[in-house]
């Protein structure tokens, strides 16, 4: 394994700065000074950073780093840690590489051997996490679900039998449909915490049941990206669930329709209807895989 001691490495360092997600109070005094000293400061919208960064009196050039320029904006980063220079790199809100292009140039500046370094800060997820009165371990953070609504639905019916609690972020225009989607995998009673314009005036925090959260959607006037906290299964529904796919775990798609064929004495178009929706796999695929191989 290789080491990276953030403190006494030398050279260009890349600092991934935590910055409000709302309330300017919550930056912290280390990511000022690292806001100040650093040569450039890459972030996701130069328009909104400016603003922080007045509000700060922080005088640093900006440079344009977002997933629309990820090799150009990656490519001008590390050119400037190649000059010994360090480059702090910020998110529109919240922590880098959360929802946010920050990832990559996080990979490519660790893999050409330059330190990468944390500078924590507010995060919507675990924020929501810790205020929506359930259990915050073990916890798991998917962020923004699907947009087309098979692959939610898909996507959806995984997590409904996960035993951890899961957190996913939502755009307004898109929550209505989501929560309906949500309600039918996870069940109208499974637990749920909406919560929205965490650190701002208006903050709000819903808590109630899934059936709850969709009436609330549809009647409310929908304004900021929202968090989604939902409870996580009972340890009879995980359970069950392992069950029932451990039989195929091991068996190849063309096994697995077989398998089914053998077992439930329905021809191939059937067989390859329950394989598809039992992996979670596109239904072509799976025909591929059996007509083809």
């Amino acid at each position: 394994m290789k080491s990276q001691r953030s403190v006494q490495d030398t050279g260009g360092k890349l600092y991934l700065v935590g910055t409000p997600i709302g309330n300017l109070e919550d930056i912290t005094f280390r990511a000022i000074r690292i806001l100040k000293e650093s040569a450039v400061i890459a972030a996701e919208d130069t328009r909104n950073t400016k603003k922080l960064l007045n509000h700060f009196d922080i005088h640093t050039p900006l440079l344009s780093y977002h997933e629309h320029n990820l090799k150009e904006g990656g490519d001008r980063i590390l050119s400037v840690l190649a000059d010994g220079e360090d480059v702090a790199l910020v998110s529109d809100a919240g922590m880098p590489c959360i929802s946010d292009p920050g990832a990559d140039i996080a990979a490519r500046a660790i893999g050409e051997g330059y330190a990468v370094v944390p500078v924590p800060g507010a995060n919507a997820a675990l924020s929501a996490l810790i205020a929506s009165g359930l259990p915050a371990q073990p916890f798991l953070f998917h962020g923004f679900p699907p947009r087309k609504k098979n692959d939610r639905r898909e996507l959806f019916g995984k997590m409904a039998v996960r035993g951890e609690t899961v957190i996913f972020y939502e755009s307004p225009h898109r929550l209505k449909e989501s929560l309906r989607d949500l309600e039918a995998a996870f069940g109208a009673e499974r637990q749920v915490a909406l919560v929205r314009e965490l650190t701002k005036k208006f903050e709000e925090i819903l808590r109630g049941t899934a059936r709850e959260a969709v009436e609330y959607a549809e009647s409310a006037d929908l304004k900021g990206e929202f968090c989604i906290v939902v409870e996580g299964a009972d340890a009879e529904a995980v359970q069950r669930a392992e069950e029932q796919s451990e039989w195929w775990a091991g068996l190849t798609q063309k096994a697995h329709v077989e398998a089914v064929m053998e077992k439930e004495g329905v021809p191939p178009k059937d067989a390859i209807k329950i394989v598809a929706k039992e992996r979670g796999e596109p239904k072509r695929d799976i025909y591929q895989a059996y007509h083809l191989e």
